[in-house]
């Protein structure tokens, strides 16, 4: 099968964006109160999906050497894609292999808060809060990413990449600091910090989703500065 890695990227960032939409729209009080708990919950369990196809095509796309570091005419042209090439030298590689299962079970999380809230009355219905599996993945997926880009003491402000990688090692941050805050403590059967543990996933989704637009521009700017002596094979 073959891909255009302009196209490629997009559909990854495109995914990215609509995952990172629903997490931010789930975790709004206002829209969880207007559509109920179920709704809700399937707002999380969509986006989800789309992070998990989102993350799959990024792994892809990390293990195929034709579909990074081109040029901008190489841009459009299709190349074929492999669909198992381990690289553990590529931290671009390592972070998508990490972050890959990360998603995993953030299906898993919200699928089972979909069946709980389809399941109990309306007073006992609950908000998905990114589970500790989940969140710890994705935390060092985006330790990867970072020293993908260059290392955790780079400066590196005009570089979408750069920005990229630190917005989802925010973003991931955030999701476990929500999912800690939302363990329900023993005996009162209240979390452990409310306030936190709605910040978390809202703020850190509005981080993926920052991230996941900068994709576009930052993959149009590397195509243009690249040197097309130096393409992969």
């Amino acid at each position: 099968m073959k891909a255009r890695p302009a196209h490629l990227n997009a559909a990854i960032a495109s995914l990215f964006i609509v995952g990172s939409a629903c997490f931010v729209l789930g975790s709004v009080s206002a829209y969880a109160d207007a559509v109920g708990g179920v709704a809700d919950a399937v707002t999380f369990f969509v986006g989800s999906i789309f992070f998990t196809a989102a993350s799959f095509l990024q792994l892809v796309q990390a293990q195929t050497p034709a579909m990074t570091g081109v040029d901008a005419v190489l841009l459009t042209e299709p190349e074929p894609l492999r669909w198992w090439n381990v690289s553990p030298h590529n931290r671009s590689w390592l972070a998508a292999i990490t972050q890959f299962p990360g998603t995993l079970f953030f299906n898993a999380s919200t699928l089972a808060a979909l069946a709980r809230n389809a399941s109990v009355q309306q007073q006992d219905r609950h908000v998905w809060r990114p589970d500790i599996y989940g969140s710890t993945l994705f935390l060092v997926a985006a330790v990867f990413g970072i020293l993908a880009v260059g290392t955790f003491w780079s400066w590196r402000p005009r570089s979408l990449p750069w920005w990229i990688a630190w917005l989802n090692m925010i973003g991931s941050v955030l999701f476990m600091a929500s999912a800690l805050a939302s363990f329900v403590v023993p005996g009162s059967g209240d979390v452990r910090n409310l306030w936190i543990d709605v910040a978390g996933t809202l703020f850190g989704a509005l981080c993926f989703l920052i991230g996941a637009v900068l994709m576009f521009p930052a993959w149009t700017r590397a195509g243009h500065h690249a040197d097309p002596a130096a393409r992969p094979t």
